[in-house]
């Protein structure tokens, strides 16, 4: 006998527990991005605005994947394409966001030390993430 559809979806998280899954995630991907962005940067000596995107795609790639499997279930049902295309839409801008502040506090304060590049890595990424939880949650997987 078969069970109910609602004894076999799986059991909604809290927001509480979202964000917390979120967070964890996103510090796993926010490694992908930093190695990344500092290898590119660092090491191959590529522009700044070059290394962040790169670093900024593999990053938000890991991230769409793994949140969507294991912090929003709900994205697992229903319109996929409407929510693939919503994503790329609010990943857009919040790669805008997220290279435009980079960049600006680069320019603004001409960064030169390595401490620089890291801290305004870290303002821009912290901006991005709380725009992309707040969006993710609310339009594209939301209950």
């Amino acid at each position: 006998m078969a069970e109910p559809a609602a004894q076999t979806e799986p059991k909604r998280l809290s927001v509480v527990s979202q964000l917390i899954r979120f967070i964890v995630i996103g510090g796993g991907c926010a490694i992908i991005d930093f190695g990344t962005y500092s290898l590119l940067l660092g090491v191959a000596g590529w522009p700044v605005w070059l290394s962040k995107s790169i670093s900024f795609i593999l990053g938000t790639t890991a991230s769409y994947l793994i949140n969507r499997k294991f912090t929003f279930q709900g994205a697992n049902t229903g319109n996929t394409k409407a929510k693939l295309g919503a994503f790329a839409a609010l990943y857009t801008t919040t790669y805008f966001v997220n290279m435009g502040s980079n960049q600006a506090l680069v320019m603004v304060f001409d960064a030169q030390e390595p401490w620089q590049f890291t801290l305004f890595w870290v303002i821009a990424q912290g901006l991005g993430t709380l725009i992309n939880f707040i969006m993710l949650k609310v339009l594209i997987f939301r209950d």
